[in-house]
């Protein structure tokens, strides 16, 4: 009996390449975030903090940073499942606990500014669940996330090239 296999071969689309190599050009700017964000991970619950860091990058659009923090979390020992179903949490609440849906609401309301302001009951929520000092460190989480994702969309920077930890 004879195996009659043929490989198959996928091709893909070619890789873009960033319009800026902004880090290059602004070094201080991305020395000064670097600083911010290690001050607002401050007191977080790490896998927490990459659900929230790949949310917001889901919602803005950033593969570089959605690619990034996946792979942070499934280093942090993260499941596949509770990643994947990121995109989704509103429909996957039993994957969540309380703590981390009034995260991501919280996350999804700074992130999504349509209606100009975070709505009470999502602040509320989250306040319910995080001590004072917890929750502005949160929001300033919210916000490092944010202007990294601006500067990854914006440059068109590549996703499929970071290594869990590489910039820790």
């Amino acid at each position: 009996m004879t195996n009659d296999t043929t490989a198959t071969t996928v091709e893909y689309a070619p890789e873009h390449t960033p319009r800026l190599h902004w880090t290059e050009h602004a070094p201080e700017v991305f020395k000064a975030m670097v600083r911010l964000d290690a001050a607002a991970r401050k007191g977080l619950d790490p896998r927490l903090l990459e659900l929230v860091k790949i949310r917001a990058s889901q919602i803005n659009h950033c593969a570089l940073c959605v690619d990034m923090h996946s792979k942070d979390a499934l280093a942090g020992g993260e499941s596949v499942e509770r990643i994947v179903q990121l995109s989704a949490w509103e429909e996957s609440e039993h994957f969540y606990t309380e703590k981390e849906l009034a995260a991501l609401a919280l996350t999804e309301a700074v992130t999504v500014l349509t209606e100009g302001f975070v709505p009470d009951a999502v602040y509320e929520q989250a306040a319910k669940h995080f001590e004072e000092a917890e929750l502005a460190q949160l929001i300033a989480a919210i916000a490092v996330i944010n202007a990294w994702n601006r500067f990854g969309v914006t440059c068109r920077l590549v996703p499929g090239h970071y290594r869990p930890g590489q910039y820790k």
